[in-house]
């Protein structure tokens, strides 16, 4: 599958209820070609939903400003969503919902090849990580999955809730930075 089949098969998606809801699909933004970091958060909010791109929100604009900040290059990553259709009232994605949405989240691994995922958020965190454990606990550690390493921060929505968490994040985005840097922008 390439990207543009890709993209038509998630435009067509109707594997659950949130498909009745959406205004767009909301598929992804950033590096096709040579993103080797992937950062997925939950599901798309109402700015999300309307524009059809992930991260576009005040969330977004966080999570922009922390890549700037760390010089991430444009070119070495990917923001994508769990879900790629807005939930009701921007409520958590259910267990069902984002079962049936991970099918397209990992064609899209097989499309990007990323050498690391970063979980933004509990939801992201228990979907791709371990569903056992919480986010403050999985935060930071880092986690191999089939040669692919996974780690988790907590989602910029959380920070505009609790600033308090805004070192924690930062840090946890450096030691992605420095761990790319080191062993994969070489």
């Amino acid at each position: 599958m390439n990207w543009e089949e890709f993209e038509n098969t998630a435009r067509q998606c109707k594997a659950c209820g949130l498909c009745e809801g959406r205004l767009t699909v909301v598929i992804g933004r950033g590096s096709r070609n040579t993103g080797r970091i992937l950062f997925v958060g939950e599901g798309p909010g109402e700015n999300e939903d309307k524009q059809g791109v992930p991260f576009v929100g005040q969330a977004g604009r966080l999570l922009d400003l922390a890549l700037e900040a760390l010089e991430f290059s444009r070119d070495d990553y990917y923001i994508a969503n769990i879900v790629k259709c807005r939930p009701p009232q921007n409520r958590n994605p259910s267990l069902e919902e984002c079962e049936a949405c991970l099918p397209l989240l990992r064609q899209r691994y097989r499309l990007l090849k990323p050498k690391i995922v970063v979980a933004l958020g509990a939801v992201a965190a228990n979907n791709l990580i371990d569903k056992n454990k919480t986010i403050t606990s999985m935060r930071g550690q880092w986690f191999d999955k089939g040669g692919i390493l996974f780690t988790s921060t907590y989602h910029p929505a959380a920070l505009t809730r609790d600033s308090s968490k805004k070192p924690d994040f930062y840090y946890d985005l450096k030691q992605v930075k420095a761990y790319a840097d080191k062993y994969i922008n070489k």
